[in-house]
């Protein structure tokens, strides 16, 4: 469980710079997530969103600079960083040939969680009755779903979210807001990317990092 501890940095980008394909996305961005932090990285399509998320979640190296957990380099303390790491990408990852259910336990198992009831939270997040189903036939907003139960059942700090409410409907986004509120209480931080409105995240509890498109 999340231990809150208000104020403390947990994650720290310093002078950080991305270069994709010739394309500087952005140089020199800096920035302190604190215990309590809702972060939403804005920007249009191209801005480099996805690429920072992937830096923060140590998936890639940025040109320059470097990401801080707990105040040291994620790349000197890659373990303890990553088990308190909760990452979701833009794809829902979940296997197609495997029931929901089956989906939730293969990826909570392989985060290390032994004792959990796989029917009970992929209730909360709507998918009663649909446990047994297997994933290849349910929707695009139900493999989303499938993907979010991790949220439900796991004691990391640090939640990285590309797009989460992608396919999911306004209840869901409401649920989800409201998971994101309860886990930044407890003392984590939630980093997002969302082309979506939330209403119920506070315009001075959102916090956001604005990225600009840059043409070559």
């Amino acid at each position: 469980m999340v231990v809150p501890t208000k104020n403390n940095t947990l994650l720290s980008a310093t002078d950080l710079t991305c270069i994709r394909e010739e394309r500087i996305l952005f140089d020199e961005l800096s920035f302190d997530i604190k215990c309590g932090d809702i972060i939403q990285i804005e920007g249009p399509n191209g801005a480099g969103k996805t690429s920072l998320l992937r830096i923060l979640a140590g998936l890639s190296r940025p040109y320059s600079g470097q990401v801080l957990f707990k105040h040291q380099p994620i790349i000197s303390c890659r373990d303890d960083y990553h088990g308190d790491l909760l990452y979701l990408g833009h794809l829902p990852g979940v296997k197609s040939e495997l029931t929901a259910s089956e989906n939730l336990n293969f990826n909570l198992t392989l985060m290390g969680y032994q004792d959990f009831d796989s029917s009970d939270i992929l209730n909360k997040v709507g998918l009663f009755g649909f446990e047994d189903s297997v994933t290849g036939h349910l929707s695009a907003g139900q493999h989303r779903r499938t993907a979010l139960g991790r949220l439900w059942h796991n004691d990391a700090s640090i939640w990285i979210l590309d797009e989460p409410f992608t396919a999911i409907d306004k209840n869901g986004v409401k649920q989800l807001e409201s998971l994101f509120i309860e886990h930044a209480d407890r003392g984590g931080c939630v980093i997002l990317t969302t082309h979506q409105d939330m209403s119920l995240i506070s315009p001075q509890r959102l916090k956001k990092i604005q990225l600009e498109y840059r043409m070559l």
